[in-house]
């Protein structure tokens, strides 16, 4: 049974597909904008790394920072990638995800008056 330590939270599954999504390209900025341009979700830097802190303490992601780059003010970039645990994470995610939506009963056509 998963716990707080090992649980997936939405945010933290929207997040790691983005990591995987993105590759060699995923740091705060292009994960944000991947979240705002995939499914419309705005998302403050404060509450992105908010959450890999989470991520990288329950094993699921790690981080390596870039070069530092003057356009940046001297700044590099953080660059995260899935562990295999993150990895194992997202798939048993999708997987319950799957299993439940298979057991609804058929929607009924939703009215929008």
């Amino acid at each position: 049974m998963a716990n707080k330590k090992t649980y997936l939270g939405e945010f933290e599954h929207l997040v790691l597909l983005s990591v995987l999504c993105l590759t060699k390209e995923a740091y705060g900025v292009t994960i944000r904008r991947h979240l705002k341009d995939t499914i419309g979700r705005e998302v403050s830097i404060g509450a992105l790394y908010a959450t890999v802190e989470r991520l990288e303490k329950k094993g699921y992601i790690t981080s390596q920072k870039g070069e530092a780059t003057a356009a940046r003010g001297g700044k590099a970039k953080r660059y995260f990638q899935l562990t295999p645990q993150g990895l194992a994470a997202v798939a048993e995610t999708k997987e319950k995800l799957e299993l439940m939506w298979a057991k609804l009963p058929e929607l009924p056509a939703m009215s929008l008056a």
